[in-house]
């Protein structure tokens, strides 16, 4: 009898052990020391991210931080295209279509810097505005802020406003995720990590 009890214990010794290794190797690898980030990945040829699941949202402000690595350099088959913006966190409003009505993050690699932007959708109508050009690896704290008639952007403490023509008194909708194009898919894997506000962003 004491042999297939030691089995099992070595077995489960062994799943114990591997875990323990999976758990080091996700902490060795976190963009954050708190490992609280998670991944997006967009694959070559797509312009959906992994982690999209649908989620509703209902908020008067949407805080992150965000970090991208190296695969946010790309060049695009079109020079024109170099300058669409890609899509990276935000939410619809007004509970409608993303199209119709909703705010978010936009980034895009030109002119030789990482940059992000303001993009809106008000009936239908696309606006965005640059907000700022940021660093490779740099963790960024980022909020979308419904005030009223407006969105108010704020990255790193410095804030912008854009238009909000969404009726409902939050903004109500779902979660938007980040995505590639444009025009274009991804010409190769892009990785992006988003996660909690950090205490360390904001230093600018």
């Amino acid at each position: 009898m004491k042999a297939p009890i030691l089995l099992v214990a070595a077995a489960l010794l062994l799943a114990s052990c591997s875990k323990m290794a999976e758990a080091i190797v996700d902490k060795a690898t976190s963009p954050t020391p708190t490992g609280q980030f998670i991944k997006y990945t967009i694959e070559k040829g797509n312009q959906y991210c992994n982690n999209n699941s649908l989620k509703a949202i209902e908020t008067t402000e949407m805080k992150f931080a965000v970090k991208f690595d190296s695969t946010a350099i790309y060049e695009t088959m079109s020079p024109e295209n170099q300058y669409d913006i890609n899509k990276l966190y935000g939410f619809s409003d007004n509970n409608s279509n993303h199209h119709q009505y909703s705010a978010r993050f936009g980034w895009r690699w030109s002119d030789k810097a990482l940059r992000l932007f303001a993009y809106v959708y008000n009936e239908g109508a696309v606006l965005s505005k640059e907000l700022t050009t940021i660093a490779i690896g740099e963790e960024i704290n980022c909020s979308i802020k419904v005030t009223g008639s407006n969105y108010l952007f704020t990255v790193n403490g410095v804030s912008t406003q854009l238009p909000r023509l969404a009726t409902t008194e939050k903004a109500k909708g779902y979660q938007l995720y980040p995505y590639f194009g444009g025009d274009e898919t991804a010409p190769h894997q892009v990785n992006i990590w988003i996660g909690p506000l950090s205490p360390g962003g904001g230093s600018r």
